[in-house]
């Protein structure tokens, strides 16, 4: 009998597994993956996803993977261009920022978890949910073809946009928009600048460009939703149209190797509520927004901290689970909300103007965790 069953071994369960692990609680963390592997997904951590990184010990090895700083980002609007101003950052914490790909990152946060003390069982698929009366106690599924079941005190669907624990319990969801935009990325050899470029067109498209880990560089191209369907009928050939108009990056990349696409018009906009009896849900599987901000790691690692402190109190005795829990999703969305506004906003195609990122900018300033400064970009 464990105390939590962890169904998502990525950036939100691998953490919620780790944390829990950490304060004495029994952790089984299952996974339909093995690690490292590779899934479609931001790169960008926020700088509070990145403090959460140094508190837990874990921002060196990231940077020892070969995860390049980013110490410049850079705007450009229609032809004009301009560098955001930093976001106020407490003492001991680094203003750079990184973009890892997800084959590092992930498995980086699997094996924290292993190391403290979670057990972890790979390639496993979760078929489904035990429930004693309405409370859920457990989950049913297969590894490697062969029957399992294991029990808990609670089951966390950290499973993602199309959460299986979420489809089971079906929780209520709020505050709903449907998808707003469309991205397709890839990686790239021969791209010389080191920063992070986003480029905003009047037609409604933009392109994304920051370097990552092997030397590579992903550049995304997107646009709002009413272009996906054209988008799509020649995926490479409008892509390479795209970076025309970086002339730059477009020469670059003729001089270089790619590998396969990764692309979604898939990116609903909506908050769930995270728990009920038995279950509890984080990362995208309670809140999902679209990925034009490149919020997705630095709210799963939010989600994991707020989430494992609430489970904790109530397993301490200093709450009931219901009261922990509901106050895990009242902070989650008082955290978030704000920074949902914005994103819903410029992934709808509106105008963006300083305002809008000076608002976003105070939202993720405000979600920083206390310092625990451990390792600065020196």
């Amino acid at each position: 009998m464990y105390d939590a069953i962890v169904v998502g071994a990525r950036v939100a369960g691998a953490p919620t597994a780790m944390l829990l692990a950490r304060q004495g609680h029994k952790v089984l963390l299952l996974d339909r993956d093995t690690f490292p592997s590779d899934i479609m997904s931001t790169h960008y951590i926020h700088l509070p996803g990145q403090a959460r990184l140094q508190n837990w010990g874990l921002l060196d090895k990231v940077i020892a993977a070969g995860t390049p700083w980013i110490t410049k980002r850079t705007m450009h609007m229609d032809g004009m261009t301009f560098t955001p101003p930093d976001i106020p950052v407490p003492e001991g914490y680094s203003v750079d920022t990184l973009c890892p790909r997800r084959t590092v990152l992930d498995k980086i946060l699997v094996d924290a978890a292993v190391d403290a003390g979670a057990e972890l069982r790979e390639g496993v698929s979760v078929r489904g949910l035990i429930w004693e009366d309405d409370t859920v106690v457990g989950v049913s599924g297969h590894i490697g073809g062969e029957p399992f079941e294991a029990r808990s005190r609670i089951v966390i669907g950290a499973d993602g946009l199309h959460s299986i624990v979420a489809r089971g319990v079906k929780p209520d969801e709020y505050d709903a928009i449907p998808s707003l935009s469309y991205a397709y990325y890839t990686y790239w050899t021969n791209v010389e600048d080191t920063g992070m470029h986003i480029y905003f067109f009047s037609e409604g498209v933009g392109i994304l460009i920051f370097p990552t880990n092997d030397g590579k560089h992903c550049i995304g191209v997107g646009g709002i939703i009413e272009g996906f369907k054209e988008f799509r009928k020649d995926v490479e050939g409008n892509y390479l149209k795209a970076l025309e108009r970086v002339p730059h990056i477009a020469e670059q990349v003729k001089q270089g190797e790619r590998e396969r696409f990764m692309g979604t018009a898939d990116q609903p906009n909506y908050f769930r509520k995270p728990y009920g009896p038995g279950w509890a849900l984080t990362g995208d599987a309670g809140y999902h927004r679209d990925f034009l901000t490149g919020l997705g790691i630095n709210d799963a690692f939010l989600q994991a901290e707020l989430l494992a402190n609430s489970l904790h109190k109530a397993w301490s005795g200093e709450a009931t689970e219901e009261q922990a829990l509901a106050e895990f999703q009242k902070k989650r969305d008082e955290f978030v909300k704000p920074c949902y506004d914005v994103t819903t906003h410029m992934a709808s195609g509106q105008a963006v103007d300083p305002i809008k990122f000076m608002e976003f900018g105070m939202a993720i300033a405000r979600q920083f965790p206390q310092p625990q400064p451990q390792t600065a970009n020196a």
